[in-house]
């Protein structure tokens, strides 16, 4: 049986960070971005967790504050209540993760672990807040990942790390099974290429990871004709910054189906 988390609306559209479109352009990964997300009918998100000082896991990307609000330092040299003062574009609260999953319930989302530190804080937020069946973990750190599944076991939904995209990028090339590790996660959340090397823009990597039983998610893709160049290669969904540019190029791919 599938799991829950990809039971939501195919291809799976993302707003990476949130629907940072328009007057929301500089509040990435906010609670107002998520909340958008949901109003203009997106079934998925896309956000980074990393943890405070005293261990609360914040959404944010970058592992300091200096980008996108009004604050400098660290996030995990500073305590969640300190944390809670910072303004992400000079407006928007720098957003807890059990915040985040309380304000748009019908959304499923993907959440990236930035550090070794965020891993067993994150697994408690979504526990207390039963959120098991509307969530996959990602990270490019395989060992996260791999401490994230012992922790949780088959409630819990993860992407492949780099390595097990490694091993998915072998096989897709012909390299036999035998001679390879079996990748974990549920499904791979990659970019079109890693430098030179393609990754989500070859056919055979989606098809080795159809044939795996996986699919494939592609990120970060902000133009239509990358779009449409993926979904014909056959990717199950598009993680983008411009959510109303892919809610558009699917709308009128289902329109001309």
């Amino acid at each position: 049986m599938p799991h829950p988390y990809l039971a939501g609306p195919h291809p799976r559209a993302y707003a990476h960070r949130g629907w940072h479109v328009g007057e929301l352009a500089d509040c990435e990964n906010t609670l107002a971005a998520f909340v958008a997300a949901a109003d203009h009918g997106l079934g998925y998100v896309e956000l980074d967790v990393h943890a405070s000082a005293d261990g609360v896991p914040f959404v944010h990307h970058d592992p300091v504050l200096d980008r996108t609000t009004d604050r400098t330092g660290r996030i995990d040299r500073l305590p969640a209540a300190e944390l809670d003062t910072v303004r992400v574009g000079g407006r928007e609260p720098l957003p807890r993760l059990s915040a985040v999953l309380a304000a748009v319930p019908g959304v499923r989302m993907t959440i990236e672990l930035k550090s070794d530190a965020v891993v067993a804080p994150a697994l408690a937020v979504l526990d207390a807040a039963d959120a098991w069946d509307r969530v996959c973990l990602g990270s490019f750190e395989d060992r996260r990942l791999t401490a994230a599944r012992s922790a949780a076991g088959p409630r819990l939904c993860t992407s492949m790390g780099r390595a097990a995209v490694t091993v998915l990028r072998a096989r897709a090339w012909g390299v036999p099974g035998r001679l390879l590790p079996a990748p974990a996660g549920v499904l791979a959340q990659v970019p079109p290429a890693f430098g030179v090397v393609p990754v989500a823009s070859d056919r055979r990597f989606v098809a080795a990871a159809h044939a795996s039983g996986r699919e494939v998610h592609v990120w970060t893709v902000d133009e239509p004709a990358g779009m449409n160049r993926l979904l014909d290669l056959g990717v199950d969904g598009i993680l983008s910054d411009r959510p109303d540019l892919l809610l558009g190029v699917l709308g009128e791919r289902s329109g001309s189906a």
